[in-house]
């Protein structure tokens, strides 16, 4: 995977762009979430795959340049998909269910591959590769370059970098989990980093819940200590609208909060 997609990345801007996503598509090659024309972009590039449900697959964006890079995809994709099933049914477990639940909600799962391309930056301290964002399904497996620091978390108010594990994969709590267990759980603020020298290339596969999966806290997480934080959403609906705004931190699960959090939140705040 690792192989095919660095010869993908390298290959003329022409020959790239015969994959590239129109403006009302997420799948293809180009820039994710450009909502607008006087945003600052980041330093990258992706490409954006769906890869479950396979009748949701636009297969004219998957790349026949190099040779076997499509059967390399679908591979490595069928076996990133088996590891997100054992994680569901472990994360059932760990949030007090049984461990089938999870698995159960995620059946006819959307499935979609983010390969992100960040090249060398002369002034890397300028501009970001990825934006802060949090990622807006239920966990996010990624694979990233052995040789080469580029993701960060948010903790305590700072950013902390994630030093690549060789063969080992990054697990992201989304905002999912975190609306599931009502903020015990919560998704991980991250963000690219550029570097002067050298190039950069990740690779996220992204497992969501069904388009008309109502996502709301878990009953069993709610107590007279622990109030509703987040009203219920239509997953489909929360994860459209996550696509129309710029990556800005945490700011979009706040648009499933209640109104009664939300003016605590405003409170600590002031």
């Amino acid at each position: 995977m690792k192989d095919a997609a660095s010869e993908f990345f390298e290959l003329p801007a022409e020959e790239k762009k015969k994959y590239a996503m129109d403006s009302s598509d997420i799948q293809g090659y180009g820039q994710a979430y450009v909502v607008s024309e006087e945003q600052t972009l980041d330093w990258s590039d992706a490409l954006m795959l769906v890869t479950y449900p396979t009748r949701y697959r636009k297969l004219q964006f998957w790349p026949k340049t190099p040779e076997g890079f499509k059967e390399i995809i679908e591979a490595y994709a069928s076996e990133v998909r088996r590891v997100s099933q054992e994680l569901l049914s472990l994360l059932s477990v760990i949030m007090g269910m049984q461990k089938h639940v999870l698995l159960e909600l995620h059946q006819e799962s959307l499935q979609a591959l983010r390969v992100n391309y960040y090249p060398p930056c002369s002034t890397p301290e300028q501009v970001l590769g990825l934006s802060p964002h949090s990622d807006a399904n239920t966990i996010t497996l990624l694979m990233q370059d052995d040789d080469i620091t580029g993701l960060e978390i948010r903790h305590q108010g700072g950013w902390v970098p994630v030093t690549p594990i060789s063969d080992a994969l990054v697990v992201n709590v989304g905002d999912v989990i975190e609306i599931w267990s009502n903020g015990k759980y919560k998704s991980v603020e991250h963000r690219a980093v550029t570097n002067k020298n050298k190039r950069r290339i990740s690779y996220a596969l992204f497992l969501c819940p069904q388009d008309d999966v109502e996502v709301e806290p878990l009953d069993y997480m709610i107590d007279s200590h622990n109030p509703k934080l987040y009203q219920k959403v239509r997953y489909g609906d929360y994860l459209r609208q996550s696509m129309k705004r710029k990556m800005e931190g945490k700011a979009h699960i706040d648009v499933a909060m209640t109104e009664d959090s939300e003016s605590d939140m405003r409170n600590k705040d002031e």
